[in-house]
This record gives C-alpha cells, structure tokens and sequence, in this order.
C-alpha cells in the first residue's frame, strides 16, 4: 500500500476552561424528568408488520466484501449501519433491515413498525450487547413529537424489543445518538431542553424508566467503546473543542459536568459548499462541519467532517484527548474533485476507517473509504478505496443525509462502513462494506 501524502497537522493546544460557566467544577442537574413507558415488540417483524425485502447479494469489488443495502431510498436515504451478534443491521429513512454477516438478508420492515419516524442513528452497544437506534416522529397526533428510541432485548435483532418515545415537542429535526455501559444519550435542535439521557440497562430489560431533559446542549453524544460509565458529549465551534460527559451523582441520577474547552487552531472549520456533479447545474450539499457520529476509544475521541478547503468540499479527521489536545488530524482531498458525508470509524488497535462518498463536474456521486493502521504516520491514511460509481445526478441540493462507520461489536477488530451511491434516476441506494484488520499489522 502507498500512503497518501496527506496534510497532518498535530498541534499543541491551551489548557481547558469551563464552558458551561465560570467555574469549570459546575454541576449541572437536569431541569425535568420524564417517566417512559415502553412500547414492548415482542419479536423484529410482527404478523401486522408486511415484510420489507432489500439487498443483500455479497460480492468483492477492490478487494472488499461489499453488498446492497436498502435500493428504494430518495435523495435524503439518512443510511446507518450497526453490527453485532452476528448480524448488520442496516436503517434508512425508509425502514430497517437485518442482514448476517455474509450480508445474506434476513428479514426488514418499515419505520412505522417502531412508531415511525425519520433520520434514523443506530450503535451496538459492546458493553450490553444490544442494539439501539432511534426514530424522530415530528407529525404525531399529540404532537409531542416524540423521538422514539429503539433498544433490543439482547444482541439478536431479529428477536424482542422495546420502544422508548420520548417527548421534544419543540424538535426541528432529528439529533445525535450515543451510548455508554451506563446511559443512552440524544441530542437534537429546537426547544430550550436539547439533550436527554436515560438507562440503557432499563431499556434492555423493558422497564419503565426516566428520561433526563437537560437545559441547552451538551453536545454530540459520543459511541463510548471504552469500558465506562460517563457518557461524553462533544461540540466543535470555529474556535474551541467543548467537551461535556453525563455521570452519575450522588443520589443515582445523572448530572452533567464541563470536561474542558480547548483552543483549538485548526485552519479549516468552515462549512464546506456545495459541491457539483456530473450532467447537470444542480449542486449537492456536501455535508456537515459539525461530526455527525464520534467515537471515544482508548482514552480519546475520533471524528471526521466536511470542511470548506480552498473552495471545494474535503475531509478531515481528528483524535483528540479528553483535555483538548489534539493527538493527529489529517486532511482527505485531491485537486478537482470533492469528497462529501463523511464518518468514522475506530477498532481497539486505534485502526480507522474514514467512509465518504466523492463527487465533481465528471462524476457521479459515488462510494469512497480511506483507512490506516494505529502504526502508520500521524495524519496519514492509506490510498482511497472505491466502492462503486454512481449512475446519474441527483435532482437536488439534500443527498445522503450523512453516512454511517461503525465498529464490529463481537471482535472489536473489523470496521464496516455504509454509503450512498446515485443510481441511473439520480436517487440513493447504498453499499455495505466490511474492512477487516489483524491484530498484526
């Protein structure tokens, strides 16, 4: 393999102060809890459920085992991926779908078998071996617009589960996921009460349990690979790293504590513009300045996002510590072309796989991942892997809605990532794609 002679940059950063007031050893207690009832489904797909056949048909391309995901999305498809027990489950905007490993289907339904819903984010939690993943529903009758959060009874997808709606009657749109050993965390826009955080270990038994509502934002919640309880929270300003965690106080109940606020001197933290296509005038967003999924993995905190770098849409990618110091960052471009909906992900070695997708005047929107091994130098990856070429453009700016990368829950080693691709008509299927690694490199 050739490295890419990407820019590293690796920075020395300013000791931490409080964001969330003068004093950086504030606790902050939630405003209001909420007691949750469950909506208890005994089993993936019941008899009320039709049957939603999508994908699957594993094939290698570029030396990776790759297979379809859901094919019937729109432009705005939102695919998430999550993996464990032996299973993928795979979600879009328009169902879930369980695959094995082989990516054999297994069986799907659509979002309105969980209480419907949209912009679908999804984890299996290494810890309690379960899945999780929630379903925002801005047009329910009692418009509590409630975010229904999805957690299995054990790490087979296909057997019971319990629904969780939590209520954010201001929500604007769908939010952030992450888990702990101890807390499910979400965090959304609209209202004054922007998080929440409730028991995992409740919600895989199917209790009745509280969610707590805390005032503003604490930030992204993080995937907790690490064996701890405090859940962590993350925000990126164009000029500070916030670091915010939930633990557990005194009388059991969660409070939320500042971790630090980092200058953080990046160069590049604009968002990134539009980007064009092939074909046609229409421009497509290229995705988010702000992480849309990070991971906290041997001590620290990883994530990519798309940043405006000369003019056209990149991305770059982070491991920071818990204080703010920046441990690498690198940079994912190539003159002419630009690389959009981008996430990570982490393995126990610190090995990475960075998922996106590439698009310019002559192309396609199309599939891409980039990975390194924890040995390789700071700030670089390997050659970019192609994962197909898209068909037609798409119709308007929205495409994708994101992307997912995840770990493998049973071996903590494998990566999977899931992409969109344009197909003839323009709208988003998607490829599923694991990326083993050894523990010898």
């Amino acid at each position: 393999m050739i490295l890419c002679k990407l820019r590293a940059i690796v920075l020395l950063v300013l000791a931490c102060y409080a964001p969330l007031s003068a004093q950086s050893n504030r606790v902050v207690k939630p405003t209001r809890t909420e007691q949750i009832t469950p909506i208890i489904k005994k089993a993936f797909r019941e008899d009320s459920c039709p049957q939603r056949v999508q994908g699957g048909g594993t094939k290698m391309y570029n030396g990776f085992m790759q297979f379809s995901g859901a094919v019937d999305g729109n432009r705005q498809v939102d695919p998430q991926v999550a993996v464990g027990g032996g299973y993928v489950l795979h979600a879009t905007n328009s169902g879930i779908i369980i695959y094995d490993k082989n990516g054999l289907f297994i069986d799907g339904v659509s979002q309105n078998c969980f209480n419907k819903g949209i912009d679908p984010k999804m984890f299996f939690d290494p810890h309690n071996k379960v899945f999780g993943f929630d379903l925002w529903n801005p047009w329910d009758e009692d418009k509590k617009k409630p975010v229904n959060i999805a957690i299995s009874k054990s790490d087979n997808p296909t057997k019971g589960w319990h629904i969780y709606p939590v209520s954010a009657p201001r929500g604007v749109d769908g939010g952030g996921l992450g888990f702990s050993k101890k807390w499910i965390g979400y965090s959304f826009p609209g209202g004054e009460e922007k998080t929440f955080v409730m028991s995992i270990k409740d919600a895989k038994k199917g209790k009745e349990t509280q969610a707590y509502h805390f005032q503003g934002s604490l930030g992204h919640p993080v995937f907790m690979q690490d064996d701890i309880d405090d859940l962590y929270f993350f925000t990126l300003t164009k000029e500070d790293f916030i670091i915010n965690k939930v633990t557990t106080g005194d009388n059991g109940t969660p409070i939320a504590k500042n971790v630090c606020q980092t200058k953080h001197k990046l160069e590049y933290t604009n968002y990134p513009p539009k980007s064009p296509q092939k074909d046609t005038e229409q421009k497509t967003s290229s995705g988010d300045r702000n992480p849309k999924n990070l991971v906290f993995q041997n001590g620290c905190i990883w994530f990519s996002h798309a940043v405006n770098y000369k003019g056209r849409s990149a991305v770059q990618w982070h491991q920071i510590e818990t204080d703010g110091t920046i441990v690498q960052t690198g940079l994912i471009e190539n003159e002419g072309t630009n690389f959009i909906q981008t996430t990570i992900a982490v393995n126990k070695n610190n090995d990475v796989v960075i998922g996106f997708q590439e698009t310019n005047e002559k192309m396609f929107i199309s599939p891409r991942f980039a990975y390194r091994y924890a040995n390789d130098p700071l700030g670089t990856v390997r050659e970019i892997v192609s994962l197909g070429e898209g068909k037609g453009a798409t119709d308007g700016t929205s495409w994708g809605d994101y992307s997912g990368s995840v770990i493998d829950g049973d071996n903590l080693s494998d990566l999977w990532t899931v992409q969109s691709i344009a197909n003839k008509y323009g709208k988003g299927e998607t490829v599923i794609v694991k990326i083993p690694f050894k523990d010898n490199k």
